[in-house]
């Protein structure tokens, strides 16, 4: 995965904006969808980046994949780095960009829901 790869996938995803909403972090590219986010990643080197994580199998999966590491800035228990050095398939990268992304839409309010169904 690449870049612009993880770029298009992250906005074709219903009501995704995209910023660089940390003055002092400026090459932090965040994705969010109303606004909440849901990966982040530093455009300048793109050799990681953070999603959200299911609680409950968030250690088993750090344990299975060594790509996948506690974050450096957000909380460890619902969050993780994962690092873009060609040990996980594109396919799996994906899947938990997509993961990330319902974690953070399930936890919408109704009237956010409803919004975004209507996008």
């Amino acid at each position: 995965m690449n870049i612009e790869e993880y770029r298009l996938h992250c906005l074709s995803k219903k009501g995704v904006t995209e910023s660089i909403p940390f003055p002092k972090l400026p090459n932090i590219l965040v994705f969010k969808v109303k606004g909440k986010m849901f990966t982040a990643t530093d455009i300048t080197i793109f050799d990681s980046f953070s999603i959200k994580c299911v609680p409950e199998t968030i250690d088993e999966l750090r344990a299975q994949y060594m790509a996948l590491q506690e974050p450096s800035y957000f909380s460890k228990k619902h969050w993780s780095r994962v690092d873009v050095d060609g040990s996980i398939s594109d396919k799996i990268l994906f899947e938990w960009l997509d993961i990330s992304y319902n974690l953070v839409v399930a936890k919408l309010t109704r009237k956010q829901k409803t919004e975004l169904e209507n996008v």
